[in-house]
């Protein structure tokens, strides 16, 4: 039974293009009409921190109403927010302030909902009867090809419609990717598996929230390698957010212009969904361990070296090609080792803990390059970025516990829906 997976890739597809599309329209609609950048960049802030924190105590939310529910209550709880930006702007009811709650409610969904997605893939392997590194190996070609059209979509829409119509667009792509989610995974409440039967029952009783919110963290804090991802994850994102937000567009405005900025990172992106889909295809057939080690070699630090000591342009495409298809494999292994490591009663919780972990250093990320910079200028930013993400990323090269990566279990740990 595919259609639940190839049901949710496409949910995740129009979500995740709605969601890109509003990342540039919704600060591009406060400098319309607000003038002031540093409104513009209140909205990043009002917008990530609920997300992070709505990540980290959604979890257990996850885990007592089932994921699917979870996943499809947040879309039209988001369809419907978002959709109230143009309505009260239409009115002239739109205040400042008023928008920054939107904007955090916004985030406070999102946090969960995206939590409550990725939780679904154990059942969605289950029902498709396909190796886990698939599932994960189609979500992150799904995820990078819609960032790229995303990104595309969203400077064409806001030229041809304007920035407020793109968020009705976004708002939408909401509404229309529960409503492919809840028609084509009903049938998830059926898949159960041996495990299923060893689900103990939710926690009851005063405390119960707190006390399974504790059980999500400790089982996280006692496996070495999954705590070893959050915290690599966490720092490489830091890294990569001051990448991409300050030292490439001071780079570009120093040296190319935008244009060549933005085809770099269609490049790095493209070439990253091509990598996800070779992935997909024989990830599960390829040794983790040295997979992990040589692609994020290759996808980490030449990025930084080749910009910093002046390589000729079409060096530059080729290293970012490169590197791009070598970061399509890194989230098929680490998607695959969350689910395949995380028993079925806590995966919602643990899930959203990585993922926070994930999120939640990034917007120190353009301070971190605007610091480097402004103090030591763009090439001793750039390589003193490079080598920590190299010491970073190879770490588990001299840690002998992440061998335990190549370890695959003979099924896929699944709890059905409630």
């Amino acid at each position: 039974m595919k259609l639940p997976l190839y049901g949710w890739l496409a949910a995740q597809t129009i979500s995740l293009v709605g969601t890109r599309i509003s990342m540039l329209a919704l600060p591009w609609f406060v400098l319309e009409t607000t003038g002031s950048p540093t409104k513009a960049g209140l909205i990043a802030l009002f917008e990530m921190t609920p997300l992070v924190l709505s990540k980290i105590f959604g979890g257990p939310v996850i885990d007592r109403l089932g994921p699917r529910r979870v996943a499809i209550s947040c879309d039209l709880g988001s369809a419907a927010v978002v959709g109230l930006i143009p309505l009260l702007y239409a009115a002239d009811l739109l205040h400042f302030p008023i928008l920054l709650l939107l904007v955090a409610l916004a985030g406070t969904l999102r946090g969960p909902g995206d939590s409550a997605k990725s939780s679904m893939i154990p059942q969605l392997v289950e029902a498709a009867g396909v190796p886990t590194e698939r599932a994960t190996g189609l979500h992150s070609f799904v995820e990078r090809t819609a960032s790229m059209l995303g990104a595309v979509a969203a400077g064409l829409l806001i030229g041809l419609v304007g920035a407020t119509n793109a968020i009705v667009i976004d708002a939408a792509s909401f509404a229309v990717g529960a409503l492919v989610l809840a028609a084509t995974t009903a049938g998830l409440t059926r898949v159960r598996t041996e495990q299923t039967a060893e689900r103990p029952e939710p926690i009851e009783g005063p405390g119960s929230y707190r006390a399974q919110l504790a059980e999500g963290w400790h089982f996280l804090r006692r496996d070495r390698v999954l705590m070893g991802i959050a915290f690599m994850v966490a720092l490489t994102n830091l890294i990569d957010f001051a990448w991409a937000s300050v030292l490439m567009p001071v780079w570009g405005q120093q040296h190319t212009g935008p244009e060549t900025i933005g085809l770099l990172f269609a490049t790095f992106a493209g070439f990253s969904a091509l990598g996800s889909a070779v992935a997909a295809a024989i990830g599960n057939r390829m040794r983790r361990y040295p997979t992990y080690l040589v692609c994020f070699l290759v996808a980490g630090i030449p990025r930084f070296l080749v910009i910093a000591f002046g390589a000729p342009l079409w060096v530059v495409f080729v290293v970012f090609a490169i590197g791009g298809t070598s970061s399509g494999f890194i989230n098929p292994i680490l998607g695959a080792l969350q689910f395949e490591r995380i028993p079925a009663h806590v995966l919602g919780r643990v899930t959203s803990l990585i993922s926070a972990f994930a999120w939640g250093l990034m917007p120190l990320g353009g301070l971190l390059g605007g610091g480097l910079v402004s103090a030591f200028g763009l090439t001793t930013a750039l390589v003193a970025c490079g080598i920590a993400y190299f010491v970073v990323t190879m770490f588990p090269a001299i840690d002998p516990t992440w061998k335990q990566i190549e370890k695959r279990p003979s099924k896929p740990l699944v709890a059905a829906e409630s």
